[in-house]
């Protein structure tokens, strides 16, 4: 096929209608269109039937709406590279609040030409509008894309478009042009009593905010962080080294920034945009708050070198960005004479190193809580929340020259040991046998008598622990699950005998 064809034919299938097609209330719906089938009269919320028979040649796809969130999510954080403030409008538009930020760009028609180019290079078809109020620039966008409206001047903007710009529902919309309002201004010219008293306070309330009056707050995807640093550049980067430098440099930035005001970062993230649209964000935790940038350096190489899913800048990063989420006030602490401060200093680098590596929730502290129930007496935390709390903690001290009361092993579920008898009503077994091997009994301490907690929920047995050693020199932490005087009892009202199990070995 010469070039002439091939232009031919991707013109005529350009000019083909294309609809996406929903079910509601078990009716195919036109869920969104292109401009050919828009050219044809069809419109969101038309039945397929009825599309049909207006363009037999139709060509229909059926909806993904879950395929449909992500792009839209992924376009959202690509967006970021304007503006932090981005808010889903679901199921098809994003506000951008771009207060302060368009003059970066230079100005508010620059920045929304770059916006509109650079989604349209990626394949995507944009309508985009900039007014003082969300929903106004929301229903230029639907009728007169590309108009930057002056403060002020929303009502005339809007005031020649249809009311179906409005996207007040096909109700609604029908409504107004039955009452011979067919467009913005022919409605804003009414009284507030009689729209409201016809079609309801909440279109009223839109109208108004499509007018400027007023403006309904936009839900941003992700809380502002507290501080923000970034590098554009105008040749996109690739190479490591690259990387590791412009993090380096935007952590003195970052870190110069809050040690102004007298903060450390407890959470930071650097976000990579790709050329490509897309976004690889990377978030490092701190067990206390960071204030120098060769330790904010140190994690994020960390991180990197411990990605499952390596870093890949693909055609190259066009921009870098450092944020810290999470910061909070530094207290001095006397430094020069205190060597535990020190020491608690190295333990909480080491801690947050291997975090960056591993995970968070993968380093642990464990904390005593005050219940004599051997499994739930000690909790196990992340030890970068946590850390300070462990260091004060206050564990039962052991009585010198005496044996210890609990096991060095305790295992996370006691394992059932088999009895053939033991010494009643109270008393220890003379043997038992414990995975598959038979121990006899040489010594025996107890018996120690835990009861549950009766104030919670469900039937639990009294226990009574024996610390034993068996003819081998083997130590066990052994106990009875119940008593025999009976504290369980079948369908009969027959007791039930009690159970035994192994708890933990001493050294």
């Amino acid at each position: 096929m010469d070039a002439g064809s091939r232009e031919e034919n991707a013109s005529k299938q350009k000019d083909e209608p294309s609809i996406v097609v929903i079910k509601d209330n078990n009716a195919l719906v036109i869920h969104a269109l292109d401009e050919a089938a828009e050219r044809l009269g069809l419109h969101i919320g038309l039945p397929l039937a009825n599309a049909r028979a207006m363009c037999p040649d139709l060509k229909v796809f059926d909806a993904d709406v879950v395929a449909d969130a992500k792009t839209l999510s992924d376009i959202a954080d690509w967006c970021d590279r304007f503006t932090p403030l981005v808010a889903l409008d679901p199921p098809h538009g994003l506000f951008l609040d771009i207060t302060g930020c368009a003059h970066l760009f230079g100005g508010e028609a620059a920045l929304l030409q770059t916006l509109v180019r650079a989604l349209a290079r990626q394949g995507f078809a944009v309508s985009a509008a900039i007014a003082g109020t969300s929903v106004c620039a929301r229903t230029l966008t639907r009728q007169a894309s590309g108009t930057i409206v002056a403060d002020g001047r929303e009502a005339a903007a809007i005031s020649a478009l249809p009311v179906s710009a409005l996207g007040a529902g096909e109700a609604i919309t029908t409504g107004l042009r039955r009452a011979g309002l067919k467009t913005i201004g022919d409605v804003a010219s009414r009284e507030p009593h009689e729209i409201t008293a016809r079609f309801g306070a909440r279109f009223f309330t839109l109208l108004a905010h499509a007018l400027g009056h007023g403006d309904a707050p936009i839900n941003p995807r992700k809380p502002l962080p507290d501080y923000i640093v970034e590098k554009r550049f105008a040749e996109p980067i690739a190479t490591d080294t690259m990387i590791a430098m412009t993090l380096s440099r935007l952590a003195d930035t970052l870190i110069a920034s809050m040690e102004k005001q007298g903060k450390g970062a407890r959470r930071l993230e650097a976000a990579f945009f790709r050329t490509d649209g897309v976004v690889r964000a990377i978030m490092v935790e701190t067990g206390r708050p960071v204030t120098r940038s060769a330790v904010v350096d140190r994690l994020f190489r960390e991180r990197l070198d411990a990605l499952a899913d390596p870093l890949d800048p693909g055609f190259g990063f066009d921009m870098v960005r450092l944020s810290a989420s999470r910061t909070e006030i530094v207290v001095q602490e006397q430094r020069d004479l205190d060597a535990h401060v020190h020491d608690n200093d190295e333990i909480a680098a080491l801690i947050d190193r291997i975090a960056a590596r591993i995970g968070g929730k993968r380093v642990v502290v464990h904390l005593p809580q005050d219940t004599h129930i051997p499994e739930c007496a000690v909790l196990a935390a992340p030890a970068q929340h946590h850390l300070a709390v462990a260091m004060q903690a206050a564990w039962p001290a052991r009585a010198e020259s005496e044996p210890p009361l609990r096991p060095l092993r305790l295992f996370e579920k006691p394992e059932p040991i088999k009895v053939p008898f033991a010494t009643v009503p109270d008393g220890p077994p003379h043997q038992f046998t414990w995975r598959r091997a038979q121990h006899s009994v040489a010594r025996v301490e107890g018996p120690e008598r835990i009861a549950m907690e009766w104030w919670q929920d469900g039937k639990q047995l009294t226990r009574d622990y024996f610390r034993i050693e068996d003819a081998e020199g083997l130590r066990f932490w052994i106990f009875r699950d119940g008593l025999y005087e009976g504290e369980c009892f079948d369908k009969e009202g027959k007791p039930i005998p009690p159970n035994w199990y192994v708890h933990g070995l001493f050294a």
